[in-house]
Order: structure tokens, then sequence, then C-alpha cells
């Protein structure tokens, strides 16, 4: 489990969704965190916007940018939580059932397995799930600055990257459509 440093980054595209009936492009600080790790990673941030808590308005985004063949990647930030207004899981099934793709659990256990240290059993309340449809995975984060960090730092940032061993998201890309 590390990178290994004999073999080539190739760094993807990746675009970014702020959840949120409050922030703006001004105050999205989880955004620009998420923006500013992904660019240092050496990664192209492709896209990024700022949607309402709307499950039809989400699932429009990503099914718009799923079907954009210069998107690898999507990350979703804000809207995982218990609420009524917290929408995002349910517009990353929908993409994912009409794109005929699959549930990936283990984000969202390692997620709140790596978070508890950060937030304790108050971990439970997130929803942070992922979801690889039509080629392209989806992954969403609760939107706090500190579980942004979580996800990239603890595992984004390892499995977006090529050289990690023994595998990685990225040398699967090639293979997802497979039949």
């Amino acid at each position: 489990m590390a990178i290994d440093q004999s073999l080539t980054f190739k760094p993807i595209n990746i675009a970014l969704m702020t959840v949120s009936d409050t922030r703006t492009a001004d105050d999205d600080t989880s955004g620009a965190i998420l923006a500013d790790r992904i660019k240092n990673a050496g990664h192209r941030l492709a896209a990024r916007a700022i949607e309402r808590d709307d499950a039809g308005i989400i699932a429009g985004r990503l099914n718009t940018w799923i079907d954009d063949p210069a998107i690898d990647t999507i990350i979703c930030t804000g809207g995982t939580g218990l609420t009524g207004r917290d929408v995002t899981p349910e517009a990353l099934e929908r993409v994912c059932e009409a794109g005929g793709g699959r549930d990936i659990p283990g984000f969202g256990e390692l997620f709140r397995f790596l978070s508890i240290t950060s937030i304790g059993t108050s971990t439970i309340q997130s929803r942070a799930c992922a979801v690889v449809t039509r080629g392209t995975y989806v992954f969403a984060l609760p939107g706090s600055n500190g579980a942004v960090k979580d996800g990239w730092d603890g595992i984004l940032a390892e499995q977006l990257d090529s050289r990690n061993r023994p595998c990685n998201f990225v040398d699967l890309m090639p293979r997802l459509q497979e039949k």
C-alpha cells in the first residue's frame, strides 16, 4: 500500500460539485479545499459547479458530466447527511441505476472508519458513498472542510493515483465498461 515512484503518474480529469442551498463561489470553502488538492496532486479540474439540494438537479448535472468524455471522475461535497434536504446519495443512486452502474460500498465504509478519529461516533450520520456508472466514478463526501480533507487525504489521493499499489481506481478506468 504505497506509491510506486518508479511508475509514471497519469493525471485524470475531475469534475467537482458542491451541493448546497446556501454556498456561493465566494464562500465554498470545502469545494476550494478539494479543488486545491485535485490540482496539487497533478490532476486537472475539468469542471466545477454549485447545485442546490435537489436530487433531480444534482442527477441532471451528474448525467451531463458522466456523458462528457473529458471527465473521468466526479467528486461531490455536501448533501450526505440525514436531514430531508440531504439528497446527494439519492441522486447518485438515480444515475447509477439509470446507467447500469455499480455501488462502491467500501468507499463509504472506509470514509466513516477514517472520520471516526476526527468526529467520533458522529460519523454514523454520514452517508458518504460512491458509484461507478457508464465508465465514470462518482464520489459523494460530506460538505464540511474536515470531511473533504478526510475523504481526499485518506482515500481519494491514493486511489486516484495511478502509481498506488497494489491497485487503484485509475488502472481500472479502461475496463469500466467491459461486458
